[in-house]
């Protein structure tokens, strides 16, 4: 069991993207992470942080994938609520990765608001904790800043920045991911978004992404994504009953197969 742990651990680390460094839900896996430019649910505080401003209802969400390309060793998990309040948004999550060998953990609180009618900003800091078995544990604290500009009522922009700390654990650099993400959303039609990003790892050469979102009907919306580096499709659908949405996502990897992923996303009624 040891050896077999070793041997996961040291092939997710090889890759230009781990498991444990994709962020939730559902619903933006399904899109490739290419909404960076709207960003519009309680995720968004793994995600970019300004989208947070745009929430007017107190949310909550939990994003679980017990066994990714069925590993159990790789289960990892996400929780998140969010608080409108008159001075702008705050937002607290936890994300857990991993078993017994090896663990990652991160609590994040977060705050965002509009700063002008058509741009919010928002802010996340970090804690994050590393547990490897007889080699001890470690800990770190990490920033993330987001944007996103409404230029009409069709077109967004948004940008984010991870780890602007360059934080890492122990003497090792780039433990934790920096990355730069830059992205636009294009509503050509009301049921339709399709989202345009760019993800610079500090690390890795640039991942182009692509999505698209269509809500066929009032409590049914069908996704897709696309990027090249590494390489994945992706797909998945949202249901939306009441204050209830459940999402689920198909997701691919170029060496490793393919998963499912699958969230809740509670907004409570304001009266």
């Amino acid at each position: 069991m040891k050896s077999f742990g070793i041997i996961v651990i040291f092939i997710f680390h090889l890759t230009a993207e781990s498991f444990c460094q994709i962020a939730p839900g559902a619903r933006q896996i399904a899109v490739a992470h290419a909404d960076v430019a709207l960003s519009d649910d309680v995720f968004a505080i793994f995600n970019n942080p300004a989208g947070l401003a745009q929430l007017s209802k107190l949310e909550t969400g939990i994003f679980y994938s017990p066994s990714p390309f069925d590993v159990k060793e790789l289960a990892t998990g996400f929780a998140a609520i969010s608080l409108p309040a008159k001075f702008g948004v705050l937002s607290a999550g936890f994300m857990f990765f991993g078993f017994n060998l090896y663990q990652e953990n991160k609590i994040s609180l977060s705050y965002s608001r509009k700063l002008f009618d058509n741009f919010s900003a928002g802010i996340t800091a970090n804690y994050h904790n590393l547990k490897i078995e007889k080699y001890g544990s470690d800990y770190s604290v990490s920033l993330d800043l987001g944007g996103i500009a409404k230029l009409n009522d069709n077109i967004q922009i948004g940008f984010s920045a991870k780890n602007i700390s360059r934080a890492t654990f122990g003497s090792e650099s780039n433990q934790i991911p920096s990355e730069l993400w830059f992205g636009v959303m294009f509503k050509p039609a009301e049921p339709l978004n399709t989202y345009f990003a760019l993800q610079k790892d500090l690390d890795y050469d640039p991942s182009l992404r692509f999505g698209i979102e269509y809500r066929i009907i009032e409590y049914l919306a069908l996704r897709s994504g696309f990027n090249n580096y590494p390489s994945t499709y992706n797909f998945g659908i949202g249901v939306f009953l009441k204050i209830f949405e459940f999402d689920y996502a198909l997701f691919t990897h170029h060496d490793l197969g393919l998963t499912h992923q699958a969230g809740l996303i509670i907004r409570f009624d304001n009266k």
